[in-house]
């Protein structure tokens, strides 16, 4: 029995690598999420135009990578290897290239493909060039044969990211408050690419219930509502719960008769808001953010109202039910309600900020370039070492996106165990100096995910953990409309008017 399950063990580590869910993230991100985050910049359109032109537009298109490679002091090009990047004390990374092009008057003018940076490389990732290679190439090459990479080459030295543990987003989480206004706490943070937003439900001593998100602080969710379109009281109450009628669903609906229309309720959240502006202009600006920065990960156009309405009234239906206790407060540190922040993930993050950035420089120097009258080519407004420098002083001083600090850390090369470890590590973004006991504990999700036995002592301890040996991180594989058209052929009828 024992001979059996070495037998399969050395067996599955012929085939995966200790770090395989990392190098996966990173090959995820380099091949899929860098083109959808270019994608999420769309058109970039300058305020001041050229003379003469009235439409001008700056395309991004297709974004690519290509093999690492180093131009030497002659202007020579030769692939390098990481062992030499070590040695030479510089960065193994891997160029960005990406198409750009200008539209003037709706007719393309100009386009052309550009490097806009250099990103550090992950050793053993897919444009690697270790990848595939035997164990005698991996000698000749300098490497160890027995080294399961995953980690990044930076001014020589080797950093790793540690994957990040957090909360799952788009859930909702009520709480029991010891102190506060609102003895129950509905909390949901609500992310889609650049937007991460949370959300908190209350209900006060008054028995109104109260949504707060970004500049709409306590604002009565009923108005909220009906701001989306959905203006009927019966339809309301019939969409919170149409099987139990609930007396605080009533006495919140009766609190907000006087709002009518939607155009009431959008001036109603305007005034709340305290947005001084002639009346079209605030009821649009309300009617914008709700789009935007409402639930934006079930849409951020305006046709996806109803279903931001409908979504708020079922997550009342929750609240309420957690609030009289006929259900269970969800449990907080259940690994399903978690989400591992792994490589790719935390280097999305850093390339969505920087691209920002990027276009925002772009647009300066436009700018600046067409007030002077010395404007001929975009070409010239694209400054390839803002994006290299600022991804990499994240990388070498681990200070990330949100004040977050410790993401990138110098390797431990103690010994091959101390590597492996931290390889695997996985940390809360709970502060370790407040006691969070329930954070902290053994769950019993952990059970073949994480290690029970492998964590520090003093303040971090349950905060700071690693991966079990056989653990495999699931990247996001099903997309939104694959998700609901495999639902929809099981039967899911969808609620849209």
């Amino acid at each position: 029995m024992v001979e059996g399950y070495r037998d399969l063990t050395k067996k599955y580590f012929k085939e995966h690598s200790f770090v395989e869910s990392d190098i996966k993230s990173f090959d995820n991100f380099i091949e899929k999420e860098m083109q959808q985050i270019v994608n999420e910049v769309g058109e970039i359109v300058p305020t001041i135009m050229p003379a003469e032109v009235e439409d001008f537009k700056i395309k991004l298109d297709k974004v690519w990578v290509e093999k690492p490679q180093i131009i030497e002091a002659d202007g020579s090009k030769r692939d390098i290897f990481p062992i030499e990047a070590r040695l030479r004390k510089i960065t193994y990374s891997v160029p960005i290239y990406l198409n750009v092009s200008a539209y003037i008057e709706g007719i393309q003018r100009e386009s052309f493909t550009t490097q806009i940076g250099k990103l550090p490389l992950m050793l053993k990732s897919k444009y690697c060039h270790l990848n595939n290679l035997k164990r005698e190439e991996l000698i000749q090459r300098g490497e160890d044969p027995d080294d399961p990479g995953g980690y990044f080459i930076l001014n020589g030295n080797e950093r790793v990211l540690i994957t990040v543990e957090d909360l799952a987003s788009n859930r909702v989480f009520i709480e029991k408050k010891s102190i506060g206004p609102s003895k129950y706490t509905g909390k949901i943070f609500s992310e889609k690419g650049p937007y991460r937003i949370p959300h908190l439900v209350e209900q006060m001593k008054d028995g109104i219930i109260y949504l707060s998100f970004t500049r709409y602080k306590r604002i009565p969710i009923i108005a909220i509502i009906k701001a989306l379109g959905l203006t009927k009281d019966q339809e309301i109450a019939n969409f919170i719960s149409k099987e139990e009628q609930d007396e605080d669903v009533f006495f919140n609906l009766f609190e907000h008769t006087s709002i009518k229309t939607k155009d009431d309720a959008l001036e109603f959240l305007a005034k709340k808001a305290g947005i001084n502006q002639p009346k079209e202009q605030k009821i649009e600006r309300v009617d914008s953010d709700l789009d935007k920065y409402l639930l934006p990960h079930i849409g951020i156009n305006p046709e996806d109202k109803l279903l931001k309405a409908y979504n708020l009234c079922k997550i009342i239906k929750k609240f309420l039910r957690v609030a009289k206790e006929k259900a269970p407060l969800e449990d907080k540190d259940h690994y399903m309600n978690k989400h591992l922040k792994l490589s790719g993930d935390l280097l999305a993050d850093l390339f969505r900020i920087n691209l920002k950035v990027l276009v925002n420089d772009m647009l300066y120097n436009f700018q600046r370039l067409v007030k002077r009258g010395k404007f001929h080519s975009i070409k010239i407004i694209i400054r390839d070492k803002l994006l290299t420098q600022r991804i990499k002083s994240a990388m070498a001083t681990g200070t990330w996106v949100g004040g977050r600090k410790g993401i990138s850390q110098n390797i431990d090369r103690t010994n091959f165990l101390a590597t492996l470890s931290h390889l695997q590590r996985v940390v809360s973004l709970l502060s370790a100096s407040q006691e969070n006991f329930e954070a902290r504990a053994l769950h019993s999700t952990h059970w073949g995910r994480l290690c029970p036995i492998e964590t520090p002592e003093g303040t971090p301890i349950g905060l700071r953990k690693n991966l079990s040996l056989f653990c495999k991180i699931s990247q996001e594989g099903l997309s939104e409309e694959k998700l609901k058209k495999l639902l929809e052929l099981n039967g899911l009828v969808s609620i849209k008017k």
